[in-house]
């Protein structure tokens, strides 16, 4: 039987007439990364900060582990580790110092050499933070939501602003903490993110989930779940024009002569790649549809437009 170690039943959270969060109900199971996606501003923040007790819900039930949020604070707050968008740590402490700090504040703890070697910061021990980089500040920042040995680990858009070779690093930590058994609630604008760390997956835009489900079956829902990129030197725009029966053809921005063809089902993709063939391309691709051309489609933009 699966165990919800969250349950949210009709969440909302207005400003005036601003509904950061709108009736939104969902759980998370014991042990997976659950993910929520989407841009700036679309409720994500916002519901984690419900959930982790932060923030008062408007309307709405939040149960963590079974117990009510509203009437067990303290509890929930012994059981659960967060890594906020923005922190702040004394300049004047070492990183050692810093987990002893938050370690005394529970009556359970993690020695900070192991939590410190988790994420690969047991040399920096004896540093303050202000001499570290940037992906390593964030790798703090999750030791710092590891000092009680949490059951439940909220992450809150942990690698913006990272270059991609420390996001990459970071999603091994991340991976990791999962395989230690904890339960990971992850927010991020980041598709590639997503699809490669969350086990599960709500799309969020405008404070409402448009669609929950297993990573991988979010992606079928795509209304073109294959596609074809190629490049042709030889343009020929009736060969471009004669594609269109086996789905829809786009011109890559930028890129004169590199098309991707979308296609509806696997008899018109078997199909189409005979035509491609038969131009003689000067590469081609078959792929599958991602979870960025899903997220286009339930929202009609990319995760980069302004509201």
């Amino acid at each position: 039987m699966v165990k919800k170690v969250i349950e949210i039943k009709n969440l909302s959270k207005t400003y005036g007439k601003l509904k950061a969060v709108d009736d939104i109900s969902f759980y998370v199971e014991s042990g997976e990364i659950f993910g929520l996606l989407g841009e700036n501003g679309a409720g994500k923040s916002t519901t984690l900060e419900m959930i982790e007790g932060l923030r008062k819900p408007t309307s709405g039930d939040i149960k963590i582990l079974g117990k009510d949020i509203k009437h067990n604070v303290n509890f929930v707050k012994t059981k659960i580790g967060v890594q906020l968008q923005s922190t702040a740590y004394y300049q004047f402490l070492t990183l050692k110092e810093i987990i002893e700090l938050f370690c005394s504040l529970y009556s359970k703890c993690i020695d900070p050499y192991r939590l410190l070697s988790l994420v690969d910061l047991k040399d920096k021990a004896k540093s303050y933070v202000g001499k570290l980089s940037g992906g390593q500040r964030q790798r703090f920042s999750i030791v710092a939501a590891l000092v009680n040995d949490p059951e439940i680990v909220f992450l809150d858009e942990p690698t913006t602003g990272l270059d991609p070779l420390a996001r990459r690093n970071l999603w091994k930590i991340i991976e990791n903490i999962k395989l230690k058994g904890k339960t990971i609630i992850l927010t991020t604008h980041y598709m590639e993110e997503a699809e490669i760390l969350c086990d599960r997956i709500g799309i969020m835009d405008k404070g409402k989930i448009l669609a929950l489900d297993e990573t991988n079956k979010l992606i079928e829902m795509a209304e073109y779940p294959f596609k074809i990129s190629f490049v042709s030197s030889k343009h020929d725009g009736s060969n471009i024009k004669k594609l269109t029966k086996y789905g829809m053809v786009e011109n890559v921005i930028g890129k004169k002569n590199q098309y991707i063809l979308k296609i509806k089902n696997k008899s018109k993709l078997d199909e189409a790649v005979d035509f491609v063939r038969s131009i003689k391309p000067n590469y081609y691709t078959i792929g599958k549809a991602t979870l960025e051309d899903v997220f286009i489609e339930l929202t009609g933009k990319t995760i980069g437009d302004e509201n």
